[in-house]
Formats: C-alpha cells, structure tokens, sequence
C-alpha cells in the first residue's frame, strides 16, 4: 500500500484545456493594460526626448547634474539602510532573547514595547523621531552624517527591531525542545545554551524571512522623502522632476535601481541561506544540526 499523500487531483484533459485557455485570455489581457498604458502615455508625450534626456543622455547638458543627485541619494540610502539593518539586527537580537529568557513577569515590559512599536506604521515611528525627540531637548545635529540620517535610523530601529525580535523568537521556538534539555546536561547555562545552540540554529531556519525584513528595511528609507528629513534616493528623484518637470521618468529610473537592489539581495540571500544548508549537512548526507551544535559545544566544553 502506497504511502504517498495526494495533495491535489492531477488535472484531467479537460481541466488542462481550460487553464490554458484561461492563461491565454489573462495573458491578452495584461498585455492590452500595457497598451493602453503606453498609448495614453505616447498621447501625453511622455516619450519626448527633452523629458528622459537628462535621465539617459549623457551629452544633455542637466545629465551630469541629474546622475549627480541620484548617487548622492543612493549614497545616503545605503547608509541608512546599514546603520538601521546593523541596529535593528544587534536590538531585535537582544529583545528577542531576553522575551525567551525571563519570566512571565518580566517580559510584559517587552511585550509592551513589541506591541507598541509593531503597531506603528514605520513613517509615524520617523516623524515621531524627527519631531518629538527635538522637544524633548535631544540634540543630534553633531552626530555622524546630521540628525536627518539619525532620525530616519532610529525610526527604522524601532520598528524593525520588534519585527526581528519576533522572527527570531519564532525560529527557536520552532526548535525541538530536546536540544535545550541536552544543553543542560552538558553543564551550559541558559544564556550559553541560547547563544551557542539555539541562535544559531533559529538564524538558519528563518534566515528567508530574516532577508526579507532587511530588503524591507531597504526599501523604507524612501519614507524619508515624505516627511523630508533626508536627502535619499526618492528625494533625489522628487528634486529632479520638480526642477525638470519629468515626475514619470524620474520615478521609473529611481524605481528600477529599487528593483535591482532588492533583486541583488533576494539573490545574495538564496545564495547563503544554499551555503548554510549546505555547509550544515553531515557527512552521510544528512542535516542533524542540533546534534552537531550540542557535540561541538560539549567538545569545547571539554
């Protein structure tokens, strides 16, 4: 008797026939939407050279002065970017760990905290941060970079350190409860079976979703531009087509390099998260990644 579990009921010929017919119509229909896109903007001349000029031709004479504003906005959104990845990661780790590790009482504070923050939207966590910390006489004008990078930097932190806490919470529960018991008996304490064991192990497991907040974070900087705090890539875009009067080109060149930061990182995360996989397997081909954390861990031990 067959132990294969049937998910689904494999389609017959008829049922084939249709779903090719339905892609076709789907297909004809996403590609009119595209026409009709293109022929509205053809009507509104939005092909003109004198509007993607400074954006494609380096012998416009606004080329140099264009390219000049959006690296410098490219410069600055990476900077962010890192500076809050970097703080985010380091705060989320320790919110993270100390909600596993105290006890009952003492994690409502946290609770709260997580709560109140991954409640927020992000922009309101920037404008609170540039506006109220003033009020309340924090002064970051002499920091590294000026406040605006350090304004958009703490509102990024504050919000997605409580989304990683929460990730990396989940990736240790997700652990088998035997590992931390196994921990124990080797003689590791509870902070060492956390930090040697368990981190290791939930990094691993949620490394895709963990990816996928940092491009997230990424991709938040822009909201800088809405509250105008600091000069980043959409800012540099809104500064083009404000003094140029191509919002549509600006938009489409700024979007793209978007697109092809965040398809970078998507790839660099496949490619590790395939390295760590990988590099975890036992040599018979199998992955037992408690039992060679908790082996290593008691070989140092010794």
């Amino acid at each position: 008797m067959s132990s294969e579990v049937v998910l689904y009921d494999v389609p017959g010929p008829r049922a084939k026939r249709r779903q090719a017919i339905l892609a076709i119509i789907a297909g004809i229909a996403a590609l009119a939407v595209v026409a009709l896109v293109l022929y509205r903007l053809n009507e509104q001349s939005q092909f003109d050279g004198n509007l993607w000029g400074p954006l494609i031709n380096p012998r416009d004479e606004d080329f140099a002065a264009v390219w000049g504003l959006i690296a410098d906005g490219f410069l600055n959104t990476m900077k962010a970017a890192a500076l809050a990845i970097v703080f985010s990661l380091a705060l989320g780790t320790v919110i993270g760990v100390s909600r596993l590790m105290l006890g009952k009482w003492g994690r409502i504070p946290l609770v709260g905290f997580i709560e109140l923050f991954r409640g927020l939207p992000v922009v309101v966590s920037i404008f609170f941060a540039s506006r109220v910390l003033p009020d309340l006489g924090v002064d970051l004008s002499g920091w590294p970079g000026g406040e605006g990078l350090w304004f958009v930097v703490i509102g990024l932190t504050a919000y997605n350190s409580v989304i990683l806490a929460e990730i990396l919470r989940s990736g240790v529960n997700a652990l088998p409860k035997g590992q931390s018991e196994a921990a124990m008996a080797i003689g590791l304490s509870n902070l060492a079976t956390m930090r040697l064991i368990l981190l290791p192990q939930a990094v691993r497991i949620m490394l895709p979703a963990l990816i996928s907040q940092l491009v997230v974070i990424l991709k938040d900087t822009s909201l800088a531009a809405v509250l105008g705090v600091y000069p980043e890539l959409l800012n540099a875009a809104k500064i083009i087509y404000l003094n140029l009067g191509n919002p549509i080109q600006a938009l489409f060149v700024v979007g793209t390099i978007f697109v092809a930061i965040n398809f970078g990182l998507s790839k660099l995360a496949g490619w590790v998260e395939y390295r760590m996989s990988h590099s975890s397997r036992s040599p018979g081909g199998e992955t037992d990644e408690g039992v060679r954390y908790i082996t290593d861990t008691a070989e140092l031990a010794q």
